[in-house]
């Protein structure tokens, strides 16, 4: 049988998250606070997501392999979460270095083609932070 805060969890969740966008069509948008009001629609859907997982972490139990020790058990479940969490952010993070270094990369080497190894090193640093994210959960799962 379901608790009262897991049934009321997830409606939470939806007016947090329905909230803002409703706020915001109903008032208007101009371009003065559609940028403020999306990234904070943003933020607190992470926000929600991250709450919910966890508080309701102990159903990662299932990707385990022992069902015997429930505190073990729930250690293997956030450390799959863990190594999730790990690789998004990790990602995440060098979408948005490359995103911010790859244009100026090209605009770099348009000018002057001999600044190719200069300007690449910029890109490749951001692409080796996804790497480095996969690396940390990869031995984050290894030591489960």
């Amino acid at each position: 049988m379901l608790t009262i805060s897991e049934m009321l969890l997830p409606l939470v969740a939806v007016v947090l998250v329905i909230g803002p966008l409703w706020i915001m069509f109903r008032k208007g948008v101009n371009r003065t606070n559609a940028r403020s009001r999306l990234l904070a629609q943003i933020s607190l859907f992470a926000g929600v997501f991250l709450v919910c997982m966890i508080v309701g972490g102990h159903q990662f139990v299932a990707f385990a392999e022992d069902a015997s020790a429930t505190a073990a058990d729930s250690a293997k479940g956030y450390g799959f979460l863990a190594a999730a969490i790990a690789v998004a952010a990790s990602s995440l993070g060098a979408a948005w270095a490359v995103a911010k270094a790859a244009p100026a990369a090209i605009g770099a080497i348009s000018e002057n083609p001999d600044n190719f190894g200069k300007a690449i090193i910029f890109v490749a640093l951001g692409e080796g932070i996804a790497i480095y994210g996969l690396l940390i959960s990869i031995l984050i799962i290894n030591a489960l």
